[in-house]
């Protein structure tokens, strides 16, 4: 829901704490050959002007819940700079929900001249096999958020798993020799769709990162008083977090 959440009096929502304040997460790659994003959250404007980020030239979704799919809208000014359209790189049923969702900006008869008021995309269907992207390679990885399988991805030594309740074998296995793991931490609690910190810090402990942070935070976890609960060498993401990845 984001924090400070809609409604909320508590501490961490009336943190004046900057790292305390979490949009919903997204990731913005800058590739050597381009510029692209991992799913497209509510405060996707907000995120790109904060950042001063003047280009995007692909996007890669994990799946298409609402939090990460209803920013897709402010993808149009990209489009109208390409002069072409923005790939969309998602699984079938991602474009399903994507076209059903925002069906305004698939229709067929839309008149290319009419662009600067219609995004600007096309579809690229991915499965597990690694694609490069920009310069870059990316392997996707299946995971479960509850019963819904969703992505995540491994770009160079860097993946990032959010919205995820269990990781299958191989995506485990592909997982192995990272530098940077971003994961799935909601709160303290059992959660039926999302790892707590302690299940994520299992993940971790298993797979050995050099270093590890923990997305998808809820206002249950404050930044400070969490990031010393927690080991050595895992911290809580937070917005504007920048990390190399080649």
């Amino acid at each position: 829901m984001g924090v400070p959440m809609i409604g909320c009096e508590c501490a961490v929502c009336l943190s004046d704490n900057p790292r305390n304040h979490r949009t919903r997460t997204g990731v913005f790659v800058a590739a050597p050959q381009g510029n692209f994003l991992i799913d497209t959250s509510p405060e996707l404007r907000l995120q790109l002007t904060r950042q001063r980020i003047t280009s995007v030239d692909a996007v890669v979704y994990t799946h298409a819940h609402a939090d990460h799919i209803l920013g897709l809208d402010d993808l149009r000014v990209f489009g109208y700079k390409r002069k072409g359209p923005v790939p969309l790189y998602c699984e079938p049923a991602v474009e399903a929900t994507l076209r059903q969702t925002f069906a305004y900006a698939f229709l067929d008869h839309v008149i290319r001249d009419t662009w600067h008021s219609y995004p600007n995309l096309e579809f690229q269907s991915i499965g597990f096999h690694p694609f490069e992207l920009l310069g870059l390679t990316v392997q996707p990885l299946r995971l479960m958020h509850g019963k819904l399988p969703v992505l995540g991805y491994r770009i160079g030594n860097v993946a990032f798993c959010t919205d995820v309740s269990h990781i299958p074998p191989e995506s485990m296995a592909l997982l192995e020799g990272l530098d940077t793991l971003i994961l799935d931490a909601l709160w303290k609690e059992e959660h039926p769709t999302h790892f707590n910190v302690r299940q994520a810090l299992e993940v971790i402990r298993t797979l050995k990162p050099r270093e590890a942070y923990l997305t998808h935070v809820s206002h249950r976890l404050e930044y400070e008083k969490t990031n010393r609960e927690l080991p050595e060498p895992v911290q809580l993401a937070y917005d504007g977090l920048t990390i190399p990845i080649w």
